[in-house]
């Protein structure tokens, strides 16, 4: 019988750095969830939104999904000389009341 062994990182090398996940600050056509999502998986973006607008006709749940996604997910910073909508500034007054993060975009 052999065994299987599986490779382990030696404890002198530091692990990578977690990228956290943002919604995009600059590919948005609604709120930059999948602009986000592509972002960090390296996913184009289109195929992102072609998957929630499929996820919202099987069933509903991807417009409940993506509006979550929109209020709990914090934004990246946006580009220089632009001012979040009134829709983002009230999903980050709506995202500070739930999650507490008050000292985010403003």
């Amino acid at each position: 019988m052999t065994s299987a062994t599986t490779p382990t990182q030696p404890a002198d090398q530091p692990r990578p750095p977690v990228r956290p996940f943002l919604r995009s600050g600059t590919d948005r056509m609604a709120g930059g969830v999948c602009g986000g999502l592509a972002e960090y998986t390296g996913i184009d973006a289109t195929l992102w939104r072609i998957g929630a607008v499929l996820f919202t006709l099987t069933g509903g749940a991807g417009v409940i999904v993506y509006l979550l996604m929109w209020v709990l997910v914090p934004s990246a910073p946006l580009p220089e000389g632009s001012r979040p909508s009134i829709v983002e500034q009230w999903a980050q007054r709506l995202r500070a009341v739930l999650v507490g993060d008050r000292g985010r975009n403003g």
